[in-house]
């Protein structure tokens, strides 16, 4: 007999790859999302094609602060395991947004929670939290027991404040809970305002990019395929209460550097345009995943070029069946 899983956010890029192996190994999954249109929401639709064909699949469309959704969703509970990856997402939206932010990251959270541990107290939940947490750094990596009380945008306080009541349902209730920080998360399926798909798409088409800084920006890329092992760990994970990793692949890659490995699997050069650094965003981030390698047995395995290798792989088939289609209409 499979597991009975909960995946907030499901249908998004993120959600979509978990729910990809959780059904393949035979897992019950019931998914909650509310497809906005903070990007396409057919982006989503087509995520979820093959999952609707599985008769053990069953998704609720609808936001986590609607009572009547969250009563649809819990009709099959209990849950062995929920995964929290519904949010706002997205550091520069957040910074003119910041309530609706608030109110989706914090209150959605908290009525989630609540529907746990009345209905499924027994449930591991695994809250989906970010790197953007730790704010403005110096080159050291990142690690758990870091200060994380001075985030840089509306979007990070709120990951913040989701461990926080996290940590506060688990403490109050016993609530068990694992919060996994994920670093700069990029594969087939990526949300397209992300700079790995956005690059893609531009340099694609010979259109100009926008780079903000000087190009020497690091982020610790890490494949979607090695951050849902991660997360498939840590729903089976033995460990008891309250804890916090980090899901990178610890190998920060440069802006620059990240540019010419999409030029090389394009086989065109980008066009780009010099822009100054942007509120919210961090001039560095680098994962020290030494404790998710002990305790979650985490280990990630594709390296950045592989990454966007199947990325760009990916991004060029879905154009090529648009463009099919669009012939013949």
């Amino acid at each position: 007999m499979g597991k009975r899983v909960l995946v907030t956010g499901g249908a998004g890029f993120i959600g979509s790859h978990l729910i990809d192996k959780l059904l393949a190994q035979g897992d019950d999954v019931t998914v909650l999302d509310n497809f906005n249109d903070y990007y396409d929401p057919s982006n989503k639709r087509i995520n979820i094609q093959e999952h609707l064909k599985n008769k053990n699949y069953r998704i609720v469309e609808g936001d986590l602060r609607d009572d009547a959704s969250l009563d649809k969703v819990f009709q099959s509970a209990p849950f062995d395991s929920v995964v929290h990856l519904a949010a706002m997402a997205g550091v520069r939206p957040s910074l003119t947004q910041a309530a609706y932010y608030m109110d989706v990251n914090l209150n959605g959270t908290q009525k989630l929670i609540d529907r746990i541990t009345n209905s499924s107290p027994m449930a591991r939940l695994v809250f989906g939290s970010s790197s953007s947490v730790y704010g403005s750094r110096e080159c050291e990596n990142f690690k758990e027991s870091d200060r994380v009380d001075r985030p840089l945008s509306p979007y990070a306080a709120s990951k913040v404040a989701g461990e926080l009541i996290c940590y506060s349902a688990h403490h109050t209730t016993g609530l068990q809970v694992i919060c996994l920080r994920f670093f700069t998360v990029f594969g087939p399926r990526q949300r397209p305002d992300l700079a790995i798909h956005k690059f893609c798409e531009l340099i694609s088409e010979g259109k100009p990019i926008e780079v903000f800084g000087d190009g020497t920006t690091r982020r610790d890329y890490t494949f979607v395929g090695d951050i849902t092992d991660g997360i498939m760990s840590a729903m089976t994970s033995e460990l008891p209460g309250y804890d916090i990793y980090n899901l990178g692949r610890s190998e920060p890659v440069g802006l620059t550097e990240m540019i010419e490995c999409l030029e090389k699997h394009l086989g065109k050069k980008a066009q780009i345009v010099r822009m100054p650094m942007q509120m919210g965003d961090v001039p560095f981030t680098f994962a020290s995943i030494d404790k998710a390698k002990q305790y979650l047995k985490y280990e990630p395995k594709v390296s950045f070029d592989e990454g966007v290798r199947r990325f760009v792989e990916w991004h060029l088939s879905r154009k090529k069946v648009a463009s099919q289609v669009e012939i013949r209409a």
